[in-house]
């Protein structure tokens, strides 16, 4: 991992997803699951690192730029949070002052910026729906006008017993999916963490991945799940 990374402990999902070796063909095969789409050129991914907006201390969101967009992933293991939507906003400006060069937002013609989408991974244990969309306008004092801004977030509920779509489409994000599900069949400790990596390893679940940071994983987890008990924000 790179030494930008050093203030915040990483999420497994966002290891995955951003950090691993394999994590551009990871977002590649999420970015095809999320529009339909069939690209196999890692190349379109172009990372864009953003910190302390979406989650504090504990990295748990990602963000990528891929033909012609801009998407702010974040995964969620608590309680949807509903201030996610403007967490976004301030989000997806810090990410557009690394997209945009600065020369270029002071031209007197119009520059032309990758379209942002937002999207929430839940993977908690609460009855949450399939999916769900925050608005950053239920958060307005007034209601919106006309020249309001408007942010949507979609949120997808990614639980193995839910069956989403996306699942089907990303073999990688189901395959996480039922990684934790076998995580929290056991205890959050380290031989129990193990045990649940043989097993998921024996079974072709993210078996090449855990192979190579099975011990990294462990860690990550007892961090992650530490983490989660302990801060619920917005509480």
């Amino acid at each position: 991992m790179g030494t930008e990374n050093r203030k915040h402990k990483d999420s497994l999902f966002v290891d995955l997803f951003y950090e691993d070796e394999s994590a551009k063909k990871n977002l590649l095969s999420l970015y095809n699951a999320l529009h339909d789409t069939e690209y196999q050129d890692e190349g379109i991914i172009r990372k864009v690192r953003v910190g302390d907006v979406l989650y504090k201390n504990f990295k748990n969101d990602i963000s990528f730029e891929a033909d012609g967009r801009v998407l702010v992933l974040g995964e969620h293991q608590s309680t949807v949070n509903p201030n996610m939507p403007l967490r976004c906003l301030m989000y997806v400006g810090r990410a557009y002052e690394q997209l945009v060069e600065k020369k270029a937002r002071y031209r007197t013609t119009q520059v032309k910026i990758p379209t942002p989408e937002f999207y929430t991974f839940y993977n908690g244990t609460e009855d949450f729906p399939l999916e769900k969309e925050l608005k950053l306008s239920d958060a307005f004092l007034d209601a919106p006008g006309g020249n309001s801004a408007e942010l949507k977030v979609k949120v997808i509920n990614i639980n193995s017993n839910k069956a989403h779509i996306i699942l089907k489409k990303c073999g990688i994000l189901r395959e996480y999916s039922l990684f934790v599900d076998k995580v929290r069949e056991h205890s959050i400790e380290e031989d129990s963490i193990k045990q649940a990596i043989n097993e998921c390893i024996r079974q072709g679940i993210l078996s090449d991945y855990l192979k190579r940071k099975g011990s990294e994983v462990t860690n990550m987890l007892i961090a992650e799940y530490s983490y989660e008990g302990d801060i619920v924000y917005g509480r």
